[in-house]
């Protein structure tokens, strides 16, 4: 390995660290309340390096976002590639939307209101650029399942993306839609069974009488 290639693996290597505090600290005391001070301090690393990866502390909360992102791409991946059938996968999904969400709920809430919001143009061409690309890796996923029912006579011959624009948005909005109700009633998520009860009714519109 050259130093090129080792100065960039520790480059890396340092950024997920970072990653890693600011979702711990993020956790504990919330976006308004952290610091820069604070994570650096539990990355072990000055504040000023901080900023040599991140331009602020908006733009460190969108990279969690990034991240988790990254993991539902992932998984969504997965799940197509399985040897199942078409309605399988859409089942797998929504087990997939699940485990992303037990694993992180506040930093996919968040990653659902960059989506919908004016914080994307707050961003840098690189942080959006990130945002762009997975989210449409996770989406393409989700059309050529779509698409491949379709063709095989077992789906509703409505476009693809519309039918997959439908799933994803069901995922967002139940996620928000639940998240906004916990305001009034923080005892209880129903996030999970929300999901349960929207993905029946999904299977059900999507097959051919």
């Amino acid at each position: 390995m050259g130093i090129h290639e080792r100065k960039q693996r520790e480059k890396e290597q340092r950024r997920q660290e970072i990653i890693v505090a600011a979702r711990k600290i993020f956790s504990q005391k919330g976006f308004n309340t952290a610091t820069m001070e604070e994570i650096a301090s539990e990355a072990e690393l000055s504040p000023g390096t901080l900023y040599l990866y991140f331009k602020n502390k908006e733009e460190l909360h969108t990279s969690l976002s990034i991240e988790i992102l990254k993991r539902l791409t992932v998984e969504i991946q997965k799940v197509v590639k399985q040897d199942i059938s078409v309605e399988e996968k859409i089942d797998r999904f929504r087990d997939v939307f699940v485990e992303i969400y037990d694993y992180d709920s506040n930093i996919l809430i968040n990653l659902f209101h960059l989506q919908s919001g004016e914080t994307l143009k707050n961003l840098s061409e690189d942080v959006l650029h990130q945002i762009k690309e997975h989210s449409a890796l996770a989406h393409g996923a989700i059309i050529d399942v779509v698409k491949e029912g379709i063709e095989l006579g077992i789906f509703i011959d409505e476009h693809p993306v519309a039918l997959a624009d439908v799933l994803w948005a069901s995922y967002a909005g139940i996620v928000l839609w639940v998240d906004s109700k916990r305001l009034l009633n923080d005892e209880k998520d129903f996030v999970k069974s929300t999901l349960t009860t929207a993905f029946k009714l999904i299977s059900r519109g999507l097959k051919k009488d």
